[in-house]
C-alpha cells in the first residue's frame, strides 16, 4: 500500500484551535513552540491540527485572527523540521459531538457554501506550503445517511482547492466519525494527492472506559488489556453496551496486534485496490486506564500500523482527557512516545 510519507508519526494537537473555550488566553498561551519542539523530540514527523470554523468564521466574514494562529503553528513547524495536518474539526451547520450535532449543513447550500469559502480562503494562504502541510476536509461525519451528500461536498471542495494547488494532499474521511468500516464507501480518489482516513480507538470499551460522553457508561468502570477476551464480551452485554462491539471475531483469550490486522484488513484491501494512502487520524486510550495498559495498547496498535504502512497521529498531545503530557502516563512516557 502506498505510504503517507511524512505523515507516519504524529499526535494531534487537540484542544487547542477546537473543543475549547476560545479566549484568547487559551488561544495564546495553549500550544507554544516548545511543545512542537517537544513532539519532534519524541520522533514525530507531523501535527494534527484540529481547528473550528467560528476562529475564523462568523456571519459577517473572516476573523483574521484565526488565521495568525494556524500561520504561527506553521511557522513552528517549519522552524522545527515537521509536517502539518490542518483539519476542520467543525464547521458551520456541523459538528461530531451530538451534543451540538448537525444542524443542517448537509440539506443546506448556504452553509455548504460558508465551508467552501473557508477552504478558498486555507487554500489562498496555505497551500504554498504543500510540501509541508496538508489539509483535512471535515473531521467524523456521523450518519451513513449523509455519505452520498458528503462525497458530493468532497468533490467539489477538492476542485476548489485544486485552483490554488495542484500537488496539496487532501484527507478525507467518511460517515460513523471516520469509522475504518465506512471507508469503502467514499469515492475513489479524485486524483493522486487524495488520503483516505480513519480513527480508531478499539476496543471502545477499554480506551472509553469511564467517559462521561458515552451513554450507559459507568464513570466507576474499569478494565485492562490485553485484558480478557471474554471478559470483554460479557462487560459489554452487562452494560448494555453492545452498540460498541461485543468482540465475538476474536479467536484469542486475549487482544493481540493481530485483532488491530483484522480490524484494518478491508479497508486495506480497498486502499490497495484504489492506490490511495491510508491515514489514521485519531486513535487513542482515556486517561483513567492505567499507565500500563495504555503501553500495552498502544505497543499493540502500533505493531499492526507499521505492517500495514499506515500513518497515523495519536489523540492526544495536551488535554481533552486524553493528553499525553498531562501526568498520568508520566511512569510510562518516555517508552510509550517510541511507539508513536
Amino acid at each position: 500500500m502506498r505510504r503517507f510519507n511524512g505523515y507516519m508519526h504524529g499526535i494531534d494537537i487537540g484542544g487547542w484551535l477546537s473543543q475549547c473555550d476560545y479566549s484568547k488566553e487559551h488561544l495564546d498561551n495553549f500550544i507554544t513552540e516548545e511543545d512542537i519542539k517537544r513532539i519532534k523530540g519524541w520522533g514525530c514527523d507531523h501535527v494534527r491540527v484540529p481547528v473550528d470554523y467560528n476562529i475564523f468564521q462568523d456571519e459577517n466574514g473572516f476573523i483574521e485572527s484565526g488565521f495568525d494562529y494556524v500561520q504561527k503553528c506553521i511557522d513552528w513547524c517549519g522552524n522545527n523540521g515537521i509536517n502539518m495536518i490542518l483539519d476542520l474539526h467543525k464547521t458551520m451547520g456541523f459538528f461530531f459531538d451530538k451534543a451540538q450535532a448537525e444542524s443542517g449543513f448537509f440539506d443546506n447550500a448556504e452553509l455548504q457554501q460558508k465551508f467552501y469559502d473557508l477552504w478558498e480562503e486555507f487554500a489562498k494562504r496555505f497551500s504554498k506550503y504543500s510540501d509541508r502541510i496538508s489539509f483535512e476536509l471535515l473531521n467524523e461525519v456521523t450518519d451513513p445517511k449523509f455519505s452520498k451528500k458528503w462525497n458530493a461536498i468532497v468533490e467539489n471542495a477538492i476542485k476548489l482547492i485544486r485552483r490554488y494547488s495542484a500537488d496539496i494532499n487532501i484527507i478525507v474521511g467518511s460517515y460513523w466519525n471516520n469509522s475504518i468500516d465506512s471507508m469503502k464507501d467514499l469515492d475513489k480518489p479524485y486524483d493522486e494527492h487524495i488520503v483516505y482516513t480513519f480513527h480508531c480507538y478499539d476496543p471502545f470499551l477499554f480506551t472509553h472506559q469511564a467517559a462521561y460522553w458515552v451513554d450507559e457508561m459507568p464513570r466507576d468502570f474499569r478494565i485492562d488489556y490485553p485484558g480478557s477476551v471474554p471478559k470483554y464480551r460479557s462487560e459489554v452485554k452487562r452494560l448494555g453496551l453492545e452498540y460498541m462491539q461485543t468482540y465475538e471475531e476474536v479467536k484469542t483469550e486475549k487482544f493481540t496486534p493481530d485483532y488491530f490486522m483484522g480490524r484494518f484488513a478491508e479497508a486495506v484491501r480497498v486502499a490497495e485496490e484504489r492506490n490511495v494512502p491510508m491515514y489514521c487520524g485519531e486513535y487513542g486510550v482515556i486517561n483513567l486506564a492505567s499507565a500500563e495498559n495504555t503501553l500495552n495498547w498502544y505497543k499493540d496498535i502500533s505493531s499492526a500500523f507499521e505492517k500495514c504502512s499506515i500513518g497515523r497521529a495519536a489523540w492526544s498531545y495536551k488535554g481533552v482527557d486524553y493528553g499525553f503530557i498531562d501526568g498520568h502516563l508520566d511512569s510510562v512516557l518516555d517508552e510509550l512516545v517510541k511507539y508513536l
